[in-house]
């Protein structure tokens, strides 16, 4: 494994498999036909590939694995960089894992420019891939803002009614607060020589470029995440999505924001964060109420999971930014619970959509007495969603509020009033679209789910379950990793040697002591 370039094979392989399908010659239909299959075994080798690396992953270290590391433009001290720690390597697999499924979801959906949607995918999937495994900062803006494009082609070639509004509206948020992330990586590079992230992490920013450089980061991360008031294109581009888009980008490219706090902002510009501490939490709270409210007025079913996507991915910010191990384990558990979730939310509105072409949930009800195996799955996604214990939803949620009663009462018990209104909104949906009598004559002939739907869902609640039953796997390969993170906060700031202290390990507190 330690010669073996893992991490570039499994970035990289997507493009192959899409240098494939474009290579492909024949009629429309063959064509068609051999995408999905290249499409589908490409990702599948993938997502096998990244397995084998989470298998051999070192669980009692901190340090950067798989690390491969060449010059690329040596006269401006940039290289190719590549590896993974606790924290992002499950944000790789998660990448992998979903692909998959976009592509299985969308093997009948998607009948027109099937080649281009299937590359579209592979495509995007190396470039969220490079997101989580780039050492670089170049390389990482690149691949960070390369994504956008094969999401805007996804939204604006085979969405709905108003694709087009809504890719150019995804398209323009991102791409204008990413201007100002830019900016501070040149910035960054101008004072310490170098693009390499590592590097970065260890040099000592002064306080008062630390509160410009982490409002330029703040620009693109929020957005992504997205935050409150940044969150208005993502109804937009979710209701405008093809199923698959809807859930590669609920799934994956939310959690982009997130990391970046992580990765850069955290660790970078610990005083920083502190300071801007109280304006995270205050945004994440207003997320959290305001657009659970939103959701409970929606009729749409895809806006009403979009909205409350927002309102959880409020809890992940407040959780990463209690500075305890607690609250960022919880926000790390909730972001990739809320990958598995939230995608299997907008499969299953893609289920009836594909059968009676409306999301309106009016046009609904009493689906569990023709669909019973749609209305266990549904069920159990939807539970999932609210944070039953027992499944992942409860666990992610559990330590970040943990963590924010240890950080700030006053905003953990705002925050909880989202755990109300979720189950409020996510019961009611569930209500009106399963429950009740059968009585439109149009929903009377609709058919349970298919073998190639009962395959897409079966991974899916496997892992929400398994998440919450049995946490201990994610949250040891976390541990290590968010002790070292609490570490470097603690020894480039005041402000963090307590909490630090408070939940580090003895050989941790002697290294901080030192």
């Amino acid at each position: 494994m330690s010669d073996w370039p893992i991490l570039s094979t499994i970035t990289f392989l997507p493009l192959v498999g899409a240098a494939f399908i474009l290579l492909a010659r024949g009629d429309e239909e063959t064509i068609a036909r051999n995408a999905r299959q290249v499409a589908l075994w490409t990702s599948v080798v993938t997502f096998g590939l990244s397995l084998l690396l989470l298998a051999f992953f070192d669980v009692t270290t901190a340090s950067f694995q798989y690390v491969e590391q060449v010059p690329w433009i040596e006269g401006f001290n940039i290289g190719y960089h590549l590896g993974v720690d606790g924290i992002s390597v499950f944000f790789l697999v998660l990448t992998t894992f979903l692909i998959p499924i976009c592509v299985l979801a969308s093997w009948t959906s998607i009948q027109h420019r099937v080649r281009e949607f299937m590359v579209a995918f592979l495509v995007m999937e190396t470039l969220v891939i490079g997101v989580f495994s780039s050492l670089d900062f170049i390389m990482f803006y690149i691949f960070f803002e390369g994504m956008l494009i094969p999401m805007y082609l996804i939204i604006g070639i085979w969405g709905g009614a108003r694709r087009v509004y809504s890719a150019f509206k995804f398209f323009l948020y991102t791409l204008v607060g990413s201007v100002l992330f830019l900016i501070a990586i040149l910035y960054m590079y101008l004072e310490t020589g170098t693009t390499d992230i590592p590097t970065i992490m260890a040099h000592n920013f002064a306080p008062e470029v630390q509160t410009w450089l982490w409002l330029a980061l703040f620009a693109s991360f929020a957005v992504k995440v997205p935050m409150w008031p940044f969150h208005t294109w993502l109804p937009d581009a979710h209701v405008e999505a093809p199923t698959a888009g809807s859930v590669i980008l609920a799934g994956v490219l939310l959690k982009m924001g997130g990391y970046g706090f992580l990765r850069f902002s955290l660790p970078m510009l610990p005083e920083a964060s502190d300071f801007f501490t109280p304006l995270i939490f205050s945004l994440s709270i207003i997320a959290i109420i305001y657009t659970s409210l939103v959701a409970l007025m929606q009729q749409d079913m895809k806006k009403l999971i979009a909205y409350s996507s927002v309102a959880h991915m409020g809890i992940v910010t407040i959780g990463l930014f209690t500075f305890n191990q607690q609250g960022i384990e919880g926000g790390i558990i909730q972001m990739l619970s809320h990958g598995v979730v939230s995608a299997a939310l907008f499969l299953c509105v893609g289920v009836v959509y594909d059968r009676m072409h409306t999301r309106e949930i009016s046009a609904y009800g009493g689906l569990v007495h023709r669909m019973p195996i749609y209305a266990v799955v549904f069920l159990v996604i939807t539970l999932a969603s609210v944070g039953l214990p027992g499944t992942s939803g409860f666990v992610g949620e559990m330590l970040v509020f943990v963590g924010a009663f240890q950080a700030n009462t006053w905003v953990a018990m705002l925050a909880l009033t989202g755990i109300i209104l979720g189950a409020a909104y996510m019961l009611w949906l569930y209500r009106r679209v399963i429950f009740g009598e059968l009585t439109k004559e149009n929903l009377k002939n609709i058919t349970d789910l298919n073998w190639r739907e009962i395959a897409i869902f079966v991974p899916l609640v496997g892992l929400a379950l398994f998440m919450g039953i049995y946490p201990k796997p994610f949250l040891m390969v976390l541990h290590v990793s968010v002790e070292n993170l609490l570490s470097q906060i603690a020894i480039a700031s005041d402000m963090g040697v307590g909490t630090a202290l408070a939940s580090a390990t003895p050989e941790t507190v002697l290294d901080l002591l030192k």
